[in-house]
């Protein structure tokens, strides 16, 4: 039997030299799948640009006894600067989402961590109190907050289908590798060298990432004519103009809905008692104890690394049960740890207090893939904005407690009254988590169930 040759269609990978189709809009560039995903560079490139961002989250709660110190500022003062810092990273977090899609999440993360190096290394030469709230709360806290967990959320949304929750539950942890990585260098050389060359550290951090960001971070799948994981190709949407109309108009439509007050309420209460409480006034909490700073500091760093664990097995959990109900275990988990704090702080670390670490480490952002699971299951295609606006009340309630946690430790003298305090607000954290209906029609079902 003679044998024939047939020639390949003109859209096989064999017609280009590197292998992949003529790209015409509409239709992939590539007929076969690579091994490696793109998605999974595409997230690396974002976890490694979040720790790199993450040292200026490092920072606030290493700064308040040495500027107390050196400038007499209250710690009232103070927390009133990262309070700022906190509710421009929570408010900016919305519209930022809105402007990637108009302009690309490249160029607005570089943007985002170039402001971030400005605001810390302005820092250095500051001589005023308005000049701390101006330098790192307005400008770190804008920077920060452009390139928030929002960030996180939306190349989750565009470049994954499956794994989506594995995925967010990495990129937040990305957040805790980055504390893990800069809290114990910034305490040491706080501890040795001064604030300003911990100031400058971060400044330097976030610059270092802008290249990589630029070079090796793409905005969407189609960019390089591929489907998102798990999903089917698409073209890549034009351009949304008007991005801050768009951030107010999902807002003013989600807030017509039950889900996105009580996905805002509690995670305002889940700012409150991580990034208002723990990461801004345990080490001061723990040094009016007569705990070393550098140990105090290692001991949040410890917690960076079981939050890695946490969020990414969240993650995992969000893939294969129900979200709301993982919110009420975690937050009710939190307020029963925070409860026996204040008996657990002492001059050096004991094993209960190593058990706290741990405890509250596994549990630290372990409510973010889960929440973001549950924007996506009520709101869709807005999801990543109604996240920004739900981690703006996050942030809120963050800045509420930092300047809250100062004042009361100015007038009684102790934290104790703010552990106590944020312990029952997570126990109505929880009951609230219960109390969110399923969608009447579900959007996306959770991917990899």
């Amino acid at each position: 039997m003679a044998q024939t040759t047939e020639t390949p269609p003109a859209d096989t990978p064999a017609d280009t030299p590197d292998g992949r189709a003529p790209h015409s809009p509409g239709t992939p560039r590539a007929s076969r799948t690579p091994r490696i995903h793109r998605a999974w560079f595409v997230a690396a490139v974002t976890f490694v640009t979040i720790i790199g961002a993450a040292a200026f989250a490092s920072l606030p709660g290493l700064l308040i006894e040495p500027l107390h110190e050196e400038f007499d500022w209250s710690r009232g003062t103070i927390g009133f600067a990262v309070s700022v810092n906190l509710a421009l990273y929570g408010l900016t977090a919305p519209f930022a989402a809105a402007l990637m899609d108009r302009f690309g999440i490249r160029r607005i993360v570089a943007v985002a961590l170039s402001v971030i190096a400005l605001g810390s290394v302005l820092t250095v030469w500051m001589t005023a109190a308005w000049q701390l709230v101006l330098l790192w709360g307005v400008l770190v806290g804008l920077g920060s907050g452009s390139m928030a967990l929002a960030f996180a959320a939306t190349v989750t949304n565009r470049w994954f289908v499956a794994r989506r929750g594995l995925v967010t539950g990495i990129l937040t942890a990305a957040g805790a590798s980055g504390q893990l990585v800069f809290l114990p260098l910034l305490s040491w050389l706080v501890e040795h060298h001064g604030w300003r060359p911990a100031a400058v550290t971060v400044a330097l951090s976030a610059l270092a990432v802008v290249p990589f960001v630029w070079l090796l971070l793409r905005d969407h799948p189609a960019d390089v004519g591929l489907a998102p994981y798990g999903g089917e190709y698409a073209d890549k949407p034009a351009p949304v103009t008007g991005a801050a109309r768009r951030a107010v108009t999902v807002l003013f439509k989600a807030a017509r809905t039950g889900p996105f007050w009580l996905l805002a309420g509690t995670f305002a209460i889940c700012g409150a008692s991580t990034n208002g409480l723990v990461k801004t006034h345990f080490v001061p909490a723990a040094h009016d104890h007569g705990m070393p700073v550098t140990a105090a500091a290692g001991l949040l760093a410890v917690i960076g690394v079981f939050d890695v664990v946490g969020t990414i097995a969240s993650g995992w959990f969000t893939d294969r049960f129900e979200a709301r109900r993982l919110l009420a275990v975690y937050y009710a988990l939190r307020g029963v740890s925070l409860l026996f704090l204040p008996m657990l702080l002492a001059p050096s670390v004991h094993p209960p207090m190593l058990f706290f670490i741990v405890f509250y480490g596994l549990d630290w952002v372990a409510t973010v893939p889960p929440t973001i699971a549950l924007c996506r299951e009520h709101y869709g295609e807005d999801s990543a904005i109604v996240f920004g606006w739900v981690l703006a009340s996050h942030q809120v309630g963050a800045a509420a407690v930092a300047f809250a946690g100062g004042v009361a430790r100015d007038v009684f003298g102790s934290y104790d009254l703010v552990w106590y305090a944020s312990g029952a607000l997570c126990a109505a954290a929880a009951l609230m988590a219960l109390v969110i209906r399923r969608p009447r029609t579900e959007t996306v079902s959770p991917a990899g169930a």
